[in-house]
């Protein structure tokens, strides 16, 4: 019989569904398995990233159901957001018909690849009952004090016409549209994600030997916690300003007796106020203001550049004279804006003092042979009033007490990681669920009002925000005072959509409408026990959802601390060396190649090509490899019997029988470890293709019976269609998994022993498991006597049925 793999492919998603396969159980007493992989935007059809992301997840989630686990894994779409707004303006389409037209038709590209998502659970974030209690945490994070408003310098998109995070700044560029961001001054809500840094960066920890150790100092490195001195330095009386001093925070007191210059951030209150007066020469300000027009990656990837304000402070210990300048490379929302600066021992102080010719003076000592810029971490200190001589880090702690007592500084934290602006000026997104009064101010709506909907009889034209035009939509009362009010118009940041996903699908589908989670479900399937996505998501989503993670445990939603206990970044696709996009005009099509290879071959060759952490480069000579494998398979195993399993009698196998069996058995015992830790599919696919091969040499059919069905076993997860129907075919069983998998392990009765001479491979042969030492050592020498004739062994190197190694002379 022919495989066909598109009538197998159908009658087993077929026979899946109505048999609710992928469902979860509600029996809570089961071992539990939580497998999640980042879901996908609608963009309109599925790439081979996605194919690679949620092959990964399946393999895992169609093991864990085989070994009796209680296994939930969900998909669903992160819907919201600018793409579809775009279409709308392109295509004269209304955002929401292209966003779940797009879903439709995503649904039935995943489901025909044959990946085992509960439908059950499966969500957009645009839907209306997701906004609902989207809106809900939003307002109780507000009444918590964990979002507030504010006037504050953004990234401003002005051809998506929005606000963007820093992480969502990429170059220089919005990460959506790929246009130039400048920087704005706009009114917004804020999720003050600060207070958690603390517990954010403990927490890593945890994660620690779980997650990828790249995606933790990633984490780290965001989060950025210092400790040092912040201090303050009196400003010389100047009629060109009103301030008396500027607050700095070092985390290097002990360079302080080193500062030649002060440079603050072009967005600095006493910059603004000699621009404002017109204290700066004309050109200086135009200059200033194209720096606060910079984002702050462009500003750190740009030539350092600066300008003197014409001020001086003075040294809090020296009361020495110190230039103020203002700086590009200082970020006014880091510390205070402020930075002493100290050329001879910061490489970035360095270049900037040479450009402008300012003093360097050398503060810490290690040898004869520093060198400028002396960038030390270790040494003592010189030109240091009474702290010369004294070491790094002992001389730290005692200037700080020193400032401390006399009351012009002390030990402060910082954090680099700054509070979530979370408004959009977009309509294709959650309203915020908050209302303008002109008696009451800002206030939230009534939770029982909830959801706050989208219009649909907007006008998408690029221009502003269609909801703030919408007059009749912003119409409501104030909950606070019964007067005429307005609906915010700003939508959520789509990140806070896909912030807290993990945690909805974990709810009982019977409380769904009444509780946005439930405790008794979330607590049972909290934490995802594997979480599987792309390396780019490694600050900006990661972190926000262990954020939520945190929030909702305050709130009284969830227990654990972490949302994800392992994580697996997985490699992109390349094709001829490059990422593959619709704009290189290097993409797959999965549709294609299901259509005429059918998605186990997909499966198959997306596994076995690479490990999932590694890039995956696109070989269609691979892929076609992966079906005439399959192809192999079914013919062998279609030509079989399908008489019963009988029981093996070790003894009466020929040597070519018992080599099969030990691939066959070694093939089994790699399944676990790979299913369960390494993940590493493609040498477990690899052990399968050897024993295929072995089992192919030999026509003992009880053994190939015994073989076929451990090995159907193994690969069901990576190519459960055509293992099924194998499966149904020889073993008789309705249902796959219900078949109970040995987990023996088989040992051969021979070894592979290496025998080398003065270190040199010479032979390797098959040796009897009954024979002794010394019998193995005489053998080993007669089958290299060649290289041992007329020579003398002075030495023997023996390692138990592995190796002999002979050093002659």
């Amino acid at each position: 019989m022919a495989y066909v793999a598109k009538e197998i492919e159908k009658k087993w998603q077929k026979i899946w569904e109505e048999n609710k396969y992928f469902e979860p159980k509600d029996d809570y007493s089961l071992p539990k398995k939580y497998i999640l992989s980042m879901f996908p935007y609608p963009s309109g059809r599925i790439h081979m990233g996605h194919v690679r992301n949620y092959a990964i997840g399946d393999a895992m989630a169609r093991y864990y159901r085989k070994i009796g686990f209680n296994v939930l894994h969900p998909i669903g779409f992160d819907s919201f957001g600018m793409p579809a707004e775009n279409a709308a303006i392109k295509h004269k389409i209304h955002p929401k018909k292209w966003t779940y037209d797009n879903i439709d038709y995503m649904q039935n590209e995943l489901f025909s690849l044959g990946f085992s998502f509960s439908k059950d659970k499966m969500l957009a974030t645009s839907d209306p009952l997701y906004t609902k209690f989207e809106q809900e945490f939003f307002i109780k994070m507000y009444e918590k004090g964990l979002i507030y408003t504010k006037e504050a310098e953004v990234n401003w998109c002005e051809n998506d016409k929005t606000v963007l995070a820093n992480e969502q700044v990429e170059d220089g560029k919005c990460w959506r549209c790929n246009h130039e961001v400048v920087r704005k001054k706009m009114p917004g809500y804020y999720v003050k994600i600060t207070a958690y840094a603390d517990e954010l960066l403990k927490d890593l920890e945890k994660l620690k030997g779980k997650w990828p150790n790249q995606v933790l100092i990633m984490q780290e490195n965001w989060i950025g916690k210092s400790k040092g001195l912040s201090f303050d330095l009196k400003l010389e009386k100047n009629n060109k300003i009103q301030q008396e001093s500027i607050n700095v925070f070092t985390t290097r007191a002990d360079t302080i007796y080193g500062i030649s210059y002060i440079a603050l951030a072009p967005e600095h209150n006493i910059v603004l106020d000699l621009i404002n007066n017109k204290n700066l020469d004309d050109n200086v300000i135009e200059k200033i203001k194209n720096m606060q027009n910079q984002t702050p990656r462009q500003r750190q990837s740009s030539e350092k550049e600066g300008y003197f304000l014409g001020i001086y402070a003075l040294h809090p210990l020296t009361n020495e004279k110190i230039p103020v300048w203002v700086a590009n490379f200082v970020l006014n929302d880091y510390g205070s804006g402020a930075i002493m600066s100290v050329p001879a021992h910061d490489e970035r102080d360095f270049e900037f003092a040479k450009k402008y010719n300012l003093t360097i003076k050398q503060v810490i000592k290690k040898d004869d042979n520093d060198k400028l810029p002396f960038v030390l971490k270790e040494g003592i200190l010189i030109n240091s009033a009474e702290f010369d001589g004294i070491e790094c880090n002992k001389a730290r702690k005692l200037i700080i007490q020193k400032l401390e007592n006399e009351k012009i500084g002390k030990e402060i934290t910082n954090f680099k990681i700054r509070d979530w602006g979370v408004s959009r000026q977009r309509y294709w997104g959650a309203p915020i669920p908050m209302i303008k009064c002109e008696n009451c101010g800002v206030v939230p709506q009534k939770i029982e009002n909830l959801p706050i909907t989208l219009p649909d009889d907007v006008i998408i034209n690029g221009e502003g925000n269609p909801l703030d035009k919408h007059e009749k939509w912003k119409e409501c009362i104030c909950p606070k005072c019964g007067k005429k009010a307005s609906k915010e118009s700003d939508t959520l940041d789509t990140f806070f959509e896909s912030s807290w996903y993990f945690a909805r699908f974990a709810s009982d589908n019977k409380t769904w409408k009444e509780k946005a989670i439930d405790e008794k479900s979330a607590n049972y399937w909290m934490n995802v026990d594997e979480y599987i996505g792309g390396i780019e998501h490694a600050i900006l989503h990661l972190l926000y959802a262990r954020f939520f993670q945190k929030v909702l445990r305050d709130l009284g939603y969830l227990k654990d601390d972490e949302p994800f206990d392992r994580l697996l970044t997985q490699g992109m696709v390349t094709k001829d060396g490059a990422k593959m996009s619709k704009s290189k005009g290097n993409v797959v099509d999965p549709d294609y190649i299901i259509e005429k290879y059918g998605a186990d071959s997909a499966r198959l060759f997306i596994l076995f090509a690479a490990p999932p952490a590694k890039e995956l480069e696109w070989n269609d000579s691979a892929l076609e490899g992966a079906y005439r494998f399959i192809n192999k398979l079914y013919e062998k195993a279609m030509n079989l019997s399908n008489a019963s399993l009988k029981d093996i009698d070790q003894n009466s196998l020929n040597k070519e029988e018992k080599y099969a069996r030990a691939k066959v058995y070694e093939a089994l015992k790699k399944s676990s470890e790979v299913y369960e830790q390494t993940y590493a599919f493609n040498t477990l696919i690899a052990s399968c293709m050897e024993a295929f091969n072995a089992l192919n040499a030999i026509n003992n059919e009880d053994l190939l019976k015994e073989g076929f069905y451990i090995i159907l076993n193994v690969l069901e997860p990576i190519i459960p269609h055509v293992c099924f129907e194998l499966s149904d075919y020889l073993f008789k069983c309705e249902n796959f998994r219900k078949i109970p998998l040995k987990d023996e392990v088989f040992v051969k009765d021979s070894f592979e022993f290496v025998i080398s001479i003065n270190g040199k491979k010479r032979a390797q042969i098959e040796l009897n498991n009954s024979l002794n030492k010394d019998e193995i050592i005489n053998l080993a020498k007669e089958n290299v006597k060649k290289w041992l004739d007329g020579k003398e062994i002075v030495k023997e190197i023996y390692v138990d049925k592995k190796l002999l190694n002979l050093v002659i002379k």
